[in-house]
């Protein structure tokens, strides 16, 4: 994902402010109240002055969208750490059960991100993208480990963890989710070397 670009390092109270701010936001997600409160309240909650809230998030898209990239830069670099540290289809594994929870855990700051990826925002789409990208280096690697199928593709698994999430009102939710990644992860695995039509049996 891009990041502030080349705009100078804040100085160390601005960054403090900004990180208040966030913090403040994902806990108002995380309650389900993003939509409800007035934009300037969230400077008063933060703690800081209204001018300081406008100077870093000049409107409420922009603070969503910044809470919405801390959040994918903390699930890629989950991803890279497993990816470096585990065995491939363990890390696959690992991840997607790990995304269950995190949705589990945080499900009321991923019900409002839903509803903000409809916005059609090029950040959200770029945060998208880069959850594809990790998801996408998984695969590959199990792949090339040899414990996965190579003929099914991340956009799979990445329309089951959409599907998810967008189920998550649904009664028995949890263990409909953990029962559709296992789906996932035995369809990568079943049929890995399917058989060939010259390895029956000599009559």
């Amino acid at each position: 994902m891009s990041t502030r670009g080349s705009a100078k390092p804040l100085r160390a109270d601005a960054q403090r402010n900004r990180q208040a701010l966030l913090a403040k936001a994902r806990e108002i997600f995380e309650a389900g109240e993003f939509f409800d409160l007035r934009f300037d309240d969230f400077a008063r909650l933060a703690g800081v002055g209204t001018g300081t809230l406008y100077r870093h998030f000049p409107t409420r898209e922009a603070l969503a969208e910044a809470v919405y990239r801390e959040e994918v830069v903390a699930l890629c670099d989950r991803a890279r750490r497993l990816q470096a540290t585990s065995p491939a289809l363990e890390a696959l594994a690992t991840f997607l059960r790990g995304f269950v929870d995190y949705l589990h855990d945080h499900h009321g700051l991923a019900r409002t991100l839903v509803t903000l990826m409809t916005s059609g925002s090029e950040a959200l789409a770029e945060g998208s993208r880069a959850l594809e990208q990790a998801v996408t280096d998984l695969v590959t690697a199990a792949a090339e480990e040899g414990t996965v199928r190579g003929d099914v593709g991340a956009g799979a698994v990445m329309m089951a963890l959409h599907g998810i999430g967008a189920a998550h009102d649904r009664p028995g939710w949890r263990a409909e989710a953990d029962g559709v990644v296992t789906l996932v992860l035995d369809g990568l695995v079943q049929g890995l070397q399917p058989s060939s039509p010259n390895d029956s049996p000599a009559r």
